[in-house]
């Protein structure tokens, strides 16, 4: 045994029998695993920052106020701060473009992903998911004086305006519809409000979001899809504690109307579940 580390030794024992002498009991050692819900207890969450990657240009999940100028804000990221809150978690966000999100997390530049991602089967073989923050059906809008639709059956010889490259124009195909092809939402909605077409398939938070920016728009909803979307926190699959907190922290926000309210904020109602 070296002469330093016999010195070391004497010290630690000197110390030892000084405290057993005095009736102090030894400091304990500061331990992340003592003290559930901290940062550290997650697995891989450096210096106790969740960082997240989002588009930061898709409204009104995740974008800048004031026209592209201001802060990053959001349904999306509300709700992830409120559970990084809720996790005693500083935040950073990473924006990126939706088809280099997953190779980044991959790659693990980010924790998480926190933009609408929706939970299925190819992706849940690959990554963990959170519990969902958000449930939508796809539904038929129709201008508001139009009662001659009320099922999905009933376009049938009908015309809807669809993106041909979208999951809602297959549905619409498969109820009989004779579909004309747009470039999007926006699109769609205007070919509808001109009559030019009988009503369009989205997303149900596509269509309450256009309400609430829009109100009153002279549409409605006249059917839903019997199945619903669900939208998840995305993680890769190392992440299991990090996901059981953040499920933890969700079901509180859930609990004490957070999630409730920061739905209704942007969508008018409570689409969190």
């Amino acid at each position: 045994m070296s002469r330093r580390l016999i010195a070391v030794t004497t010290l630690v024992l000197t110390a030892a029998a000084l405290t057993a002498c005095s009736g102090a009991s030894a400091p304990e050692e500061s331990s992340a695993s003592d003290d559930s819900g901290t940062a550290s207890d997650f697995g891989l969450v450096k210096d106790g920052t969740l960082t997240v990657a989002t588009e930061g240009t898709y409204r009104p999940f995740s974008f800048h106020d004031d026209n592209g100028a201001g802060a990053l804000t959001g349904y999306d990221v509300e709700i992830i701060e409120a559970v990084a809150d809720k996790l005693d978690l500083d935040v950073t966000f990473e924006e990126t473009q939706w088809d280099a999100i997953f190779a980044g997390l991959d790659a693990g530049r980010f924790d998480v992903i926190a933009n609408q991602v929706t939970i299925n089967d190819e992706r849940t073989a690959k990554y963990l998911f959170s519990e969902a923050y958000t449930v939508s059906p796809g539904v038929i809008v129709v201008a508001e004086d139009d009662d001659s639709i009320s099922s999905f059956a009933d376009l049938k010889g009908k015309t809807t305006a669809q993106s041909l490259t979208s999951n809602w124009n297959d549905l619409a195909t498969e109820s009989g519809a004779t579909v004309e092809g747009v470039e999007g939402w926006a699109q769609a909605v205007e070919l509808l409000r001109q009559g030019r077409v009988d009503a369009t398939i989205n997303d149900k938070l596509t269509f309450l979001d256009y309400e609430t920016t829009n109100s009153p728009s002279g549409l409605k909803i006249a059917a839903e899809t019997d199945e619903a979307g669900e939208q998840a926190f995305v993680f890769t699959k190392d992440k299991k504690s990090l996901v059981e907190a953040v499920d933890a922290a969700l079901e509180e926000l859930r609990a004490d109307g957070t999630l409730a309210e920061i739905s209704e904020k942007y969508f008018g109602e409570d689409v969190t579940q």
